[in-house]
């Protein structure tokens, strides 16, 4: 597909990420814009993105240098525009046929932070640390091997979740456990990240483009999407949980292309974690948005697909 663009065209995209600094910029995305948590807050970088697949996927094997013409911010932008009207005429005026979601930190967001719940709710239990030691001694907790398996969240994730609060707080009693797990499916626990997302899924939908949610969670995530009472948005629901692969596993965008009757290449995927979500996307050959970055809400999710609101 990206190969049918004038080979100018592809050629000066492909020299738009071969910088030295770009490719430092990745390699510190490598080691620390990486979140699994469905607690923790992102740690995304900001650098440059693209919504090309099979343009990510090349830059490895360019070395050229841009010119100053090709990092021109306006030359760039008419770059874009080309491509993007390209998948346009492809798809009947639409740029994909799909739109895959992730949840926390895009979708929404905890209403309060953790580590404030965590004693809040721990303090009739005798948890006595402060938010700061809580945070500091999850962060370490999170960060440390989970058993045989590199799935933390397995069916409902109670094991996992067992250790990790119990690590962060010195507190193992199982009353106290069962009060946080269940904060944590109700909607006081989180809100949506933008208010308006309902009026562009909707406006999405009617124009034919499928959408799913792809989301390293446990399996409270669908009873918390009726909560929230946004579930009747999406046409299909991928849960790490349930597919049995966290992102940035390929194998989940695979699941949620199946789940939609879909190709990789129909879709785009918009997250907030650079390695979760973009190049995982990108793995599996969706086209990924950096939530953020590239796109700010989904009105402009939307228009970028060639969907009015």
């Amino acid at each position: 597909m990206f190969a049918r663009m004038s080979l100018t065209t592809r050629t000066k995209i492909l020299q738009l990420f071969t910088t030295k600094t770009q490719r430092s910029a990745l390699a510190r995305g490598s080691r620390n814009g990486f979140r699994l948590d469905p607690f923790r807050e992102s740690e995304s970088l900001s650098c440059c993105s693209f919504s090309s697949s099979a343009a990510s996927a090349a830059v490895e094997a360019e070395t050229a240098s841009p010119s100053a013409e090709v990092l021109n911010g306006s030359r760039l932008f008419g770059l874009l525009k080309e491509y993007e009207d390209y998948r346009r005429n492809l798809y009947g005026g639409l740029t994909h046929k799909a739109l895959f979601v992730d949840a926390v930190g895009t979708l929404l967001v905890p209403s309060q932070p953790m580590a404030q719940i965590y004693r809040q709710i721990g303090e009739k239990y005798g948890v006595e640390y402060s938010e700061s030691e809580i945070l500091s001694r999850y962060r370490w907790a999170y960060e440390q091997p989970w058993g045989k398996s590199r799935l933390r969240y397995v069916n409902d994730g109670r094991p996992f979740w067992q250790y990790i609060v119990s690590s962060s707080t010195g507190c193992s009693d199982s009353q106290y456990f069962e009060e946080l797990y269940n904060y944590y499916t109700t909607e006081k626990a989180w809100h949506l990240c933008d208010p308006d997302a309902e009026k562009a899924f909707q406006a999405l939908r009617t124009a034919g483009v499928k959408v799913a949610v792809v989301s390293n969670f446990d399996t409270r995530l669908r009873p918390l999407l009726r909560a929230l009472k946004c579930d009747h948005w999406f046409d299909a629901v991928a849960v790490s949980a349930e597919v049995e692969a966290e992102k940035p596993n390929p194998t989940i965008f695979l699941k949620a292309c199946e789940l939609l009757g879909i190709q990789p290449e129909d879709a785009v995927h918009v997250g907030d974690d650079r390695r979760n979500d973009i190049w995982g996307a990108r793995d599996a050959g969706c086209d990924a948005w950096l939530w953020g970055a590239d796109v700010t809400s989904f009105r402009e999710v939307a228009q970028r697909i060639g969907v009015q609101v």
